[in-house]
């Protein structure tokens, strides 16, 4: 196994290669873009290169992973963490370019910077996945955040877009202050921002009790909370992904979501590993509140993408089950809940924009009688709602997900037994809410003045296809699903004192 020492600066180049190619061609297409006369073919254009883009950069990323190098202490990962993080982000942006090409079509969008926005959020999503550095966690957020901001706001002729982009700007800048405001407080205290070296001078200097750094570690929680929209940091969530446009939704739900736990899970795990008593209780209160808020609320929704909002608020609750749980085993499972979560909500805003008419929200009544006009649109909708539900077999890749964080949780060194026992209760909650989806399209009929469906565009239809079909084939076919779990195997520095935690077992999903 190489080690990349990262204080040279070509070493450090070498562990950016990927980032710093996506990042140029990037700009190279925002030139394109701006350059010739809006059009939809131009945008059509500039979305398919960045697709070609994104499919380079994640064999680059497959290359990069293949190569097994690790970083130890500098401040960029060379490890399978990072890389499989950067494999869930690309697919994601994939997916996202993919419906926003057909979208933009629908909704009369011939602004081709749409697509490099999306390329420029996900250029600091790479960022955040592979920062072992509090002021590059920092500067991947706000690289993320501000093209998030301008994405939420495209559609300028919808009130409800304005407003969810308003307030997610507005909120957004606040948790960056908290964020930013604990950055100052760690290195206040540790007198420096790299993760190795906060957890190696807390060690050395006893730090363990510091309320300067207990503040920092506070304030960082609720900055990361508000990313990931965990409960009590979720309220711009239903808004914001009511009224952004549904590719853009899609790709806050899932890959926003994907970017935001890698960053906070290498934070907590590598640098704050021996404070774990200190933050163990606070993510447990915030992984119960978010999953049950979530789910609860979830029930009482008819606007299908608010509905979608509050699932995504609760899966994020069960992924902080991973988080609390510690272990790399847990960063595994963690890693392969995104995965998995990321394919079902991108197939279901495949189908989503192939129903959507106008400006008006999609409610669960107009997917009444789906399954007698569109029988194949109906199956793969239910693919979908099952594998949110984490459904066996049919819900495919869904229900290792949820199996994977329970025996993370279970397995731990302090085992995380109610928290499991909570992940269940939820999850039979939230069948409430996916099954009456289901139940909709192939129990009620059609109504009498129900919109008419569209032929599904190509690029809509690639989408849904792929996503029903890769979580099918891991449902049908576990043993791939563990070697994909394997691959996700994070070198990450969990080093707490024997007097707070007890040595961790060998995890059966990891090498």
């Amino acid at each position: 196994m190489r080690i990349y020492d990262l204080a040279i600066p070509s070493q450090l180049s070498a562990a950016l290669i990927p980032d710093l190619f996506f990042m140029v061609g990037a700009m190279a297409l925002l030139l394109w873009a701006v350059w010739r006369t809006e059009s939809a073919a131009h945008q059509r254009h500039v979305g398919v290169l960045s697709i070609g883009l994104c499919v380079a950069t994640l064999a680059a990323v497959i290359a990069m992973m293949m190569g097994k190098g690790v970083a130890t202490d500098g401040p960029i990962a060379v490890d399978n963490f990072r890389w499989m993080a950067d494999v869930i982000i690309l697919l994601g942006t994939i997916g996202a370019l993919a419906l926003g090409i057909d979208d933009n079509d629908r909704v009369g969008t011939t602004t081709a910077e749409t697509h490099v926005l999306i390329l420029l959020a996900s250029s600091g999503m790479m960022l955040l996945a592979a920062a072992r550095d509090l002021m590059i966690v920092f500067l991947g957020i706000e690289l993320m955040s501000v093209s998030v901001y301008a994405l939420a706001g495209l559609n300028r002729r919808s009130g409800r877009s304005a407003e969810g982009a308003l307030k997610y700007f507005l909120l957004g800048a606040f948790s960056t202050a908290f964020l930013l405001y604990g950055i100052a407080l760690i290195y206040g205290a540790t007198g420096t921002t790299g993760l190795h070296e906060i957890h190696a001078r807390v060690v050395a200097n006893n730090l363990s009790s510091s309320p300067l750094l207990l503040i920092g570690i506070a304030m960082l929680l609720v900055g990361f909370g508000f990313k990931v929209a965990s409960v009590p940091f979720h309220m711009w969530a239903p808004d914001v992904y009511d009224g952004s446009p549904n590719p853009i939704t899609a790709y806050m739900a899932a890959t926003v979501k994907t970017a935001a736990f890698a960053a906070f899970f290498r934070v907590w795990l590598e640098a704050f590993g021996t404070e774990y008593t200190s933050w163990h209780r606070a993510v447990v209160g915030l992984a119960i509140a978010t999953m049950v808020a979530g789910n609860a609320i979830g029930l009482v929704q008819r606007n299908l993408k608010r509905l979608l909002a509050y699932s995504s608020i609760a899966h994020a609750g069960f992924i902080l089950v991973a988080v609390a749980a510690g272990t790399t085993q847990g960063a595994s499972a963690m890693l392969f809940y995104l995965l998995a979560y990321s394919l079902a909500t991108f197939g279901a805003f495949a189908i989503i924009i192939v129903m959507s008419q106008g400006d008006a929200p999609l409610t669960t009544d107009d997917l009444s009688g789906l399954w007698t006009i569109r029988p194949w649109l109906a199956l793969a909708m239910t693919v979908f709602m099952l594998a949110m539900l984490g459904f066996p077999v049919f819900g495919g890749v869904g229900f290792f997900a949820k199996w994977y964080v329970l025996k993370a949780a279970l397995m731990a060194p302090d085992p995380q037994t109610t928290l499991a026992v909570v992940l269940v209760l939820t999850t039979v909650i939230s069948a409430g809410y996916y099954l009456y989806v289901i139940m909709v399209m192939f129990m009620r009929p059609r109504r009498d003045d129900a919109i008419a469906i569209p032929p599904t565009p190509r690029w809509t239809q690639f989408v849904m296809v792929a996503a029903a079909a890769t979580i099918l084939y891991f449902g049908v076919f576990p043993e791939q699903a563990i070697a994909d779990a394997q691959v996700g195997y994070p070198e990450l520095r969990v080093l707490p004192t024997a007097a707070t935690r007890p040595a961790p077992r060998p995890s059966p999903l990891v090498r």
